[in-house]
């Protein structure tokens, strides 16, 4: 019997949507623990459990010097995850998951033009017209003017801002700094930090949501994972825009536990925001 072998394109774009559903899920689980427990005292279990998966994930790469290369970015990257990381689990807590993903798509078009200054690359009219088409989506989303805007509005856009220098940092040294580095010192900063501001919003905390907390951090072990090997077996043209898959489970996730139904205005801002993104991501694979 001939073995049957999936193409490598197929096998990438497999693995990167089951990293972005395994993303979307801890995202809703954050919105769950958001109902009871303050954002700080969630990132500081979440990072709690999270230092065992990197143990072992150093283990099996079998290195454990975590000395960075590029101290200053290293460490300029980890101060933009510790704001991604308050801002968007805070935004997951107050807003509908559709709405912040549809927020949060616009961070390909601010990655392309941070691109400019820090990586030196040259950006030609038609991404500037997809991130002017991908603004006014937003803007669609938000409705500044006629619907009030509220801190998690603001505090998911921040998340746009500090989210894309994270990516566009890993663009710029990932190429010869170790992935465990990378880890490592976000994970400890969000742990150190929370630390500090915990006894001043502890909730006590049930077992079983204690649970759930060492669950949303076997999650983004398990999304981290599949998204490396996605990229390992397909290009970043097939990876990338399986992230938009996001808004499907947000909204599934939304309708089920949370009662949220996306309005049509967000569904259009979105679709919009996707389609800028979308075709960013093609220019840049075409070069």
């Amino acid at each position: 019997m001939s073995r049957r072998i999936i193409p490598q394109g197929v096998a990438g774009g497999l693995f990167s949507l089951a990293a972005f559903g395994s993303y979307a899920t801890h995202d809703a689980l954050v919105k769950f623990l958001g109902g009871a427990y303050p954002v700080f005292q969630i990132i500081f279990f979440g990072s709690l459990f999270g230092f065992p998966w990197l143990f072992l994930l150093m283990y099996r790469q079998g290195s454990f010097s975590l000395r960075p290369r590029h101290p200053w970015w290293v460490a300029s990257r980890t101060i933009a995850s510790l704001i991604t990381g308050v801002t968007v689990f805070y935004a997951f807590t107050r807003l509908p998951l559709a709405e912040v993903y549809a927020i949060i798509f616009a961070t390909p078009l601010v990655i392309t033009a941070m691109s400019i200054p820090i990586l030196g690359e040259t950006v030609g009219w038609r991404r500037w017209s997809a991130i002017a088409a991908g603004l006014i989506g937003v803007l669609i989303v938000l409705r500044p003017g006629v619907s009030p805007l509220t801190l998690a509005h603001l505090a998911a856009l921040a998340a746009v801002f500090s989210g894309g220098f994270v990516s566009i940092t890993l663009r710029k040294i990932g190429h010869d700094e170790r992935n465990t580095v990378l880890m490592f010192y976000p994970l400890l900063i969000n742990f150190s930090a929370m630390a500090l501001i915990l006894p001043m919003v502890w909730v006590p905390m049930t077992p079983g949501h204690l649970a759930i907390n060492a669950g949303m951090a076997g999650l983004g072990f398990l999304a981290m994972v599949c998204l490396y090997a996605a990229y390992r077996r397909a290009p970043v043209s097939v990876v990338a825009p399986m992230q938009y898959s996001q808004i499907l489970w947000a909204s599934l996730y939304g309708a089920m536990f949370f009662g949220e139904i996306p309005s049509l205005r967000v569904a259009f801002g979105a679709g919009i925001i996707i389609l800028s993104g979308g075709f960013v991501l093609w220019r840049e694979s075409r070069g």
